[in-house]
């Protein structure tokens, strides 16, 4: 038997150890957690993604009675982004959340679904997207989707 061992890292700061790109980034993620839809969870979502031209789209989650209709956040930025803005690259996402009108005391991580559709544009990019996961108690800073992702699964496995 063979042993796969897999670690990652992550930076846990305080919004005082953010640079002022990562700040700008941080607040419209939690800004953009006013436009979640979520009369169901009563969990409202935010996403900030931040462009290579310096702009930043944001994204929130967009709930239906039926569940599987809706959308997160971090899928509604970037499918916006992609739609729109095809050739320009990703430089780094940040999410926040907050339920019942309180930002979380951890950060909360993207999905499934969403770490599937955010390693697909890093990998087609060819450029990491940092990541920020915003909550009271601190931030979470990765310096890639795929360090969320390890074992990732893409265009490339299809090969024959």
């Amino acid at each position: 038997m063979r042993e796969l061992e897999i670690t990652t890292k992550i930076d846990i700061l305080q919004e005082s150890e953010l640079s002022q790109e990562e700040t700008k980034l941080i607040t419209s993620a939690k800004e953009a957690t006013n436009n979640g839809y979520s009369p169901y969870s009563h969990f409202q979502v935010g996403a900030a993604l931040l462009l290579e031209d310096n702009d930043i789209i944001t994204g929130s989650n967009q709930e239906n009675a039926s569940y599987p209709v809706g959308c997160c956040a971090e899928r509604t930025a970037l499918f916006w982004a992609k739609a729109n803005r095809p050739d320009c690259n990703i430089k780094a996402i940040a999410i926040a959340a907050k339920h019942s009108n309180d930002f979380t005391p951890s950060p909360i991580s993207p999905c499934g679904m969403c770490r599937q559709a955010l390693i697909e544009v890093e990998q087609q990019q060819k450029h990491f997207i940092k990541v920020l996961l915003y909550s009271k108690e601190g931030i979470y800073r990765a310096d890639s989707i795929a360090s969320l992702l390890p074992l990732t699964f893409g265009a490339d496995n299809m090969k024959g």
